[in-house]
């Protein structure tokens, strides 16, 4: 066995010490300089030795002198004597060694906070903030809505942690949202699911917590799972449940994030809930819009609050209190949602109300029902009936199984849906999905959707509604984008030269492309990220509003429905919606606004679609306008 020297082992203790960092360097140097001051002092006071015509100095006032020579160089300018030079120059030699030594170290040091700061490492001493876990294109629509909402709260904060680098997702930010009126962004970069990472965001104080998954990732929902363990999970955990919105592409992994969880976490399934509002849409123009006026902080929002006033009225009362809300139904004690509830349900006094106002400081209560309405313009057309249908549906991604089976829930017997793929990969999946549909027959076709001589061979005019889903699986956000919208020029084309108008519903991916699209006039255009992050930024803020949107997607029970103004009032004279909400009242429906025709093509006004309109208002309506209602069919 080697037997270390003296000088080997003091060596290996000096590369020890060091590699413990700028402070032990700092400390070590301090000690240097205190044993070179103390060194020199006893040397003045022991020999006696001082500066020519002085009295030797004292021990005090020999550290001092030390001290000053130690700290400036030109201290020793004015000495004489030549032993007491000698001593202050080995002294200053010794401290000019052990300053530039120290402003080395303490120049690096600064320099590696610096870049850690830069690295977002640094702990986010925060609390109430909304956390966003992950980065992806939703991120901006997330942070823009969250912004609106914050504009009545005091100091907001939203913080983000992804493997990201922080300067460029500050950059990012910055350019691509102009205003953050009074809410703060503060960046950190790291792994969502390291626990290391994690508590660098300090998830423990969050208000509520968002986690986003990549745009392009085959493993994103088992990203989704394990971030969410390791906020669940972790051993730092707060007593008090978290708040999580979660996204996930596969409703197969729905058990196993419920489980991991542990009911903190809201899971929204991005396919199955486009899949149910592309559905929706295609069977009445308009309703994306109505959908995105109730998604965002701009406008009508949906509030749950309790209203004791309510205790002992019926539902159907109770619509006619509200003259600058909407009610649209009960949340029970047991957590259970009931939209458009049966008009004679009492409320109880453990219940919620469910309201659509623009403000929660808008929501007021009438003390007597308002019958401010006209009696003579209310009509009871029912034309609700359950019709086989012809349905064209073009292109083909992962939300198109979800769509044909819910299409099977909503049209009558015998009802054919044709799906034209430009890739024939997809046919096995359609062929499987034939036993499970009730209403339909499928036929599968490959044939390029974007071919204009394709398109006039199907003849579009002999189907009920058209579908155009996005190739988002073959093609980047913008070629596949490009090529629906050459499928809806093409469409919009053959319409238009033999005078036919059919409902024709698209998904697109990127929502500046939606302005581009104005030109097809398509009844509808399902921008995916916009709205599942505008539903997120709900969600975010009340949990149980997610109860309320899965309500509104499932074909059974009351959805929202845009219905011929003839069903409800006469158009003869102009009429307010108290009218209109006392003649759905009596079918059993909840009106919670109107769209105009004549304003369909105009973004400004929001294509027409008016959500939550005050009641007392007088409109004209026209034959070709719509009541937006809460309905089973």
């Amino acid at each position: 066995m080697k037997n270390f020297t003296l000088l080997e082992r003091l060596k290996y203790w000096f590369d020890n010490l060091m590699s413990r960092g700028a402070h032990m360097m700092i400390l070590l140097l301090g000690f240097l300089s205190l044993i070179i001051i103390l060194f020199s002092a006893l040397v003045i006071w022991y020999l006696k030795i001082a500066p020519e015509s002085q009295e030797p100095l004292g021990f005090i006032e020999s550290i001092w002198q030390s001290l000053l020579r130690a700290l400036d160089s030109g201290a020793m300018g004015a000495d004489n004597g030549w032993p007491f030079r000698i001593i202050s120059f080995l002294v200053t030699l010794g401290g000019i060694f052990v300053l530039s030594i120290l402003i080395g170290v303490l120049g690096s040091s600064i320099e590696e906070k610096l870049n850690n700061l830069r690295k977002g490492k640094s702990f986010v001493i925060e609390k109430g903030h909304t956390l966003i876990l992950g980065y992806s294109s939703k991120i901006f629509t997330i942070i823009s809505e969250l912004v609106i909402a914050n504009e009545s709260v005091s100091n907001p904060k939203i913080v983000i942690l992804a493997d990201k680098d922080k300067v460029e997702m500050e950059d990012e930010i910055k350019s691509k949202i102009s205003d953050l009126k009074n809410t703060k962004i503060i960046c950190r970069s790291g792994v969502p699911y390291d626990f290391s990472d994690l508590e660098i965001v300090n998830p423990q104080q969050s208000k509520s917590i968002i986690i986003l998954t990549p745009d392009e990732d085959d493993n994103a929902d088992s990203l989704t799972i394990k971030t969410i363990l390791a906020i669940t999970n972790n051993s730092n955990r707060r007593s008090t449940p978290y708040h999580i919105v979660a996204e996930m592409k596969d409703i197969s992994n729905y058990e196993v994030a419920k489980m991991v969880g542990k009911e903190e976490a809201e899971i929204l399934f991005v396919d199955d809930i486009i899949a149910k509002i592309i559905v929706q849409t295609s069977r009445q123009s308009g309703l994306s819009i109505v959908y995105t006026e109730l998604f965002d902080f701009d406008g009508a929002e949906i509030y749950i609050q309790s209203e004791n006033k309510l205790i002992g009225k019926s539902y159907g009362e109770a619509l006619s209190l509200y003259e600058d809300s909407s009610l649209i139904g009960i949340k029970q004690i047991d957590g259970s949602v009931k939209i458009n509830p049966a008009m004679d349900y009492v409320v109880k006094e453990d219940d919620m109300v469910i309201v659509i106002s623009e403000d929660d400081s808008t929501i007021f209560i009438a003390d007597k029902e308002n019958n401010n309405f006209d009696e003579s313009s209310i009509l009871n057309v029912n034309t609700n009936e359950i019709k086989t249908e012809n349905i064209l549906l073009l292109g083909w991604n992962s939300i198109a199984s979800t769509i044909i089976i819910e299409i099977d829930k909503y049209v009558g017997p015998n009802s054919k849906i044709v799906v034209v793929s430009s890739f024939d990969k997809y046919e096995n999946e359609v062929n499987d999905l034939r036993s499970s549909l009730q209403n339909c027959t499928l036929d599968f076709q490959v044939n390029d959707t974007a071919n204009r001589k394709v398109i006039e061979k199907l003849n579009i005019t002999s189907f009920d509604s058209v579908q155009i889903l996005c190739y988002k699986e073959e093609m980047n956000i913008q070629d596949a984008d490009a090529a629906t919208l050459i499928t809806l020029l093409h469409i919009r084309k053959i319409l238009d030269d033999e005078s036919k108008d059919i409902k024709v519903v698209s998904q697109m991916l990127d929502a500046k492309n939606r302005a581009l699209a104005s030109i097809t006039k398509a009844d509808d255009f399902i921008v995916s990220d916009k709205l599942i992050s505008l539903l997120m930024s709900q969600v975010s803020e009340n949990k149980f509003l997610m109860k309320v949107f899965d309500s509104l997607f499932e074909a059974e029970g009351s959805e929202i429905y845009l219905k011929s103004v003839t069903e409800y009032v006469s158009c003869d004279t102009p009429v307010n919606f108290y009218t209109i909400l006392e003649s759905a009242r009596r079918k059993g429906e909840t009106a919670i606004g109107y769209r105009l025709e004549h304003l369909a093509d105009d973004s400004t006004a929001a294509f027409g679609v008016q959500v939550n309109p005050s009641k007392n208002k007088e409109i004209q309506f026209t034959a070709n306008d719509k009541i937006i209602v809460l309905a089973e069919n």
